[in-house]
């Protein structure tokens, strides 16, 4: 059994750390900065975890691969993939791994919050209170029940979104050039076979895809334009729009300026095309919803997620 070295550069739980120890693995909670990771700081390490704020990409991996390193295995932390460059690390003969399902059920629930943040104006109405300002009349919303909901992709997360919004009374509507015919949901979504359909269909949609070249920016202008504000039942509920999957996937400027003419009437947003910066002008709108990239953090999926994690590390490495 190989003594192994672990990293972990954005954090492990506690007890999955003491698990790896008492394996007789040493574990190092350390976050390095760019110019650390460029000079190598990882190479000395077996197994490397990371979550979105680490960067390994080609430049990175050449910096830590050289002869003498280390490095049979990386665990994302999460779903995304897109902060690791696979074909390098493939190329280096590393191990790449993630853990896909321990944060759905957090995430699916978080995404419903933000749509009814949205739909309720939660946000707006605290904020007036924190003013001393009791806006009741301007703070009144829409119900879920009845509108039509676009899931733009049809993954885990997002068929837990659908079931949820399905009992919610929503109408659900998916795009996803990539779905399995045999996916189904006990109350089987509208299929769409474009975007542009989708969205002129749905006044509430949520964003559910990979970060790839061909999904940045893809919800743009002329996307959200075709949002009808008008929901199946008649009410005028306005254009509502989540993001909890991958920062720009969505156009923030063009999303800002149809929020500042009142296109959009909601927008949640919990990633960005700039991490940690976010968007201080986005988030300064009133009826924006920012929250910092914290889809999965809740105790239960970090919990899941460390477990799936210390799984991982001990089948590859004590292999």
């Amino acid at each position: 059994m190989l003594m192994a070295k672990v990293l972990a550069t954005d954090g492990l739980d506690p007890e999955c750390v003491e698990i790896l120890q008492e394996k007789g693995h040493n574990v190092d909670l350390i976050h390095f900065d760019r110019e650390a990771l460029l000079s190598g700081a990882i190479s000395g390490y077996h197994a490397v975890v990371v979550r979105s704020a680490t960067k390994l990409d080609s430049e990175v991996l050449a910096a830590n691969m050289s002869p003498g390193s280390c490095i049979r295995l990386i665990v994302r932390a999460g779903v995304g993939l897109d902060n690791i460059d696979l074909e390098k690390a493939s190329d280096y003969g590393v191990i790449v791994k993630n853990t896909p399902t321990a944060s759905t059920r957090a995430v699916v629930e978080f995404t419903i919050g933000h749509l009814l943040a949205g739909a309720r104006n939660i946000p707006r109405s605290d904020r007036a209170m924190r003013s001393s300002i009791w806006a009741k009349k301007s703070s009144s919303g829409t119900e879920l029940f009845g509108k039509n909901l676009g899931l733009v992709g049809y993954g885990r997360i997002s068929r837990g979104v659908a079931q949820v919004a399905g009992m919610l009374g929503m109408n659900v509507h998916v795009y996803d050039p990539f779905i399995d015919d045999g996916v189904t949901i006990e109350n089987t979504p509208i299929i769409h076979d474009s975007v542009d359909s989708l969205f002129s269909s749905c006044t509430h949609i949520s964003i559910h895809c990979a970060m790839t070249e061909k999904t940045r920016g893809m919800v743009n202008y002329d996307l959200m334009k075709l949002m009808p504000d008008v929901s199946p039942d008649g009410i005028v509920c306005g254009r509502h729009i989540v993001n909890c999957a991958r920062g720009g996937i969505l156009n923030e400027s063009d999303a800002l300026r149809l929020l500042e003419s009142g296109h959009i009437r909601s927008l949640g947003l919990d990633v960005f095309e700039k991490e940690p910066e976010g968007n201080p002008d986005l988030s300064a709108h009133p009826n924006m919803i920012s929250t910092p990239h914290i889809g999965a953090a809740t105790a239960e999926a970090q919990k899941r997620i460390g477990m799936e994690i210390v799984d991982l590390i001990l089948s590859e490495l004590d292999s």
